[in-house]
């Protein structure tokens, strides 16, 4: 068994690196040249990324790959996705030009609000801490005027601020509900540091408050934090064409059976929660690769997004369709808190590259962007499903990353790819080819 390693975030990167291999590699030398293989050779800018996190060894390099013709309320993009599946971008990319002919994708934000909560214990009479609330609710609100006055002047601070009573739930449990508009940032930090702020002066008031007695002037605050659930700062997009355009002869069917048959499939992701979460997982793979290449959170926007997709009490797919009057219409309605400035956004070298190529977008636009890549993904992954099946192009794109694994040569690699063009790809079958064609030579 190892022995604990103490004191670990106080040394170097250079020492750090040397006791985890000592400790854990019984080929030291070759997990340190690893280790230090994938530096970025620009000292600078290797820094910066260090900093991103805690007791950095290396950089993990994801590939970041792009969807061209991706037509937005008429305007063009060129949308960046950092993921290693390549077939998520290959689909993307053919969604996009499916529909970049047929008027593209139409999106719109719905709202942008952001919410935070500060939690407390408190014990007594509630409509006594409602009146006092009312009384003092505007004194909450001025005592962080010097941490909002920057985001006033963007047009943005905060909305609204309630006492929401919790305490059938749990005893003595109350929230201080607040509702904000962080404009271009995703605001995490802005919200939670006016939260505790509010917290701390809330606190401060009761146990001063002269009509309350001494059990009424104790009052716990348990945590002052965001939520990641944002429901109310959503975004929609859609795609529409008459369902003549959806003929397609290599489909194997008309247009018709084609609208029919994908309909179907999104109300099955509607009805069944085993299908509805790999049906979302799909649209995630579009979303997840955009957010993380303009440098924003995607564990936050899959939190809330998979919370979105139960907030009728059950979990269900994400995307719906609608047939009617001869025309189809596929959309996506989501919740998504982003930002384009601030944390990541703005510190990382390709962030910043992944914004740039996006023309700057604000977060509403690019709110668009994104769903809109999500709404790709999931029209690509339901049309093979319902027609080829998922595997026949996801294995096409999966050849490389096995021959890869095989550490097969160019010559190899291109008789490989002739080969499986029209065969059954799978770990073994290409394992085999490879020994086979090997041994013929």
């Amino acid at each position: 068994m190892n022995k604990p390693l103490t004191g670990f975030s106080k040394l170097s990167k250079f020492e750090k690196i040397d006791l985890v291999v000592k400790n854990y590699f019984s080929d030291s030398d070759a997990a340190r040249t690893q280790f230090k293989k994938y530096w970025h050779e620009d000292e600078a800018v290797q820094k910066t990324i260090d900093e991103f996190s805690e007791n950095t060894l290396t950089n993990f390099i994801f590939p970041l790959g792009v969807v061209p013709n991706v037509l937005i309320n008429n305007e063009l993009f060129c949308v960046p996705m950092v993921i290693e599946e390549s077939s998520v971008v290959a689909a993307s990319a053919r969604s996009a030009n499916f529909w970049l002919t047929r008027g593209g994708f139409h999106a719109e934000v719905i709202s942008t609000t952001k919410i935070g909560q500060v939690h407390f214990i408190w014990n007594g009479n509630s409509s006594k801490l409602y009146e006092l609330f009312n009384e003092i609710k505007d004194e909450l609100i001025a005592c962080t005027k010097s941490l909002t006055d920057n985001m006033e002047k963007r047009g943005g601070g905060m909305l609204s601020l309630d006492l929401v009573d919790r305490t059938l739930d749990e005893p003595g449990y109350y929230q201080l509900l607040a509702e904000f508009e962080t404009c271009d940032a995703m605001g995490a930090n802005f919200i939670n540091s006016i939260l505790e702020v509010i917290g701390k002066k809330f606190k401060e008031i009761i146990t001063t408050t002269e009509s309350f007695n001494d059990e009424e002037k104790e009052l716990q605050i348990i945590m002052a934090i965001l939520s990641n659930y944002t429901p109310n700062c959503r975004v929609k997009t859609y795609v529409e064409c008459d369902i003549a355009e959806l003929n397609d002869p290599s489909l194997g069917m008309s247009g018709e059976e084609f609208a029919e048959k994908f309909a179907r499939a999104i109300r099955i992701s509607k009805i069944d929660v085993t299908r509805a979460t790999t049906h979302n997982k799909g649209i995630f793979n579009g979303i997840d690769a955009v957010v993380v290449a303009t440098g924003n959170d995607y564990r936050s926007v899959e939190a809330c997004g998979h919370a979105y997709a139960a907030r009728d009490g059950q979990y269900r797919g994400l995307s719906d369709v609608v047939i009617s009057n001869g025309k189809f219409r596929f959309s996506l309605e989501i919740p998504l808190a982003i930002g384009t400035v601030g944390g990541l956004t703005s510190l990382h070298p390709l962030s910043r590259l992944s914004l740039d190529m996006l023309g700057r977008p604000g977060a509403s636009d690019l709110m668009k962007i994104v769903a809109s890549i999500g709404l790709a993904q999931n029209f690509a992954a339901v049309r093979s499903l319902i027609t080829s099946g998922i595997q026949k192009g996801h294995m096409k794109m999966h050849l490389m990353n096995i021959l890869n694994h095989l550490e097969t040569t160019d010559k190899e690699n291109e008789e490989a790819k002739k080969y499986f063009e029209n065969e059954v790809i799978s770990f073994k079958s290409v394992r085999e080819y490879v020994s086979d064609l090997r041994n013929y030579v």
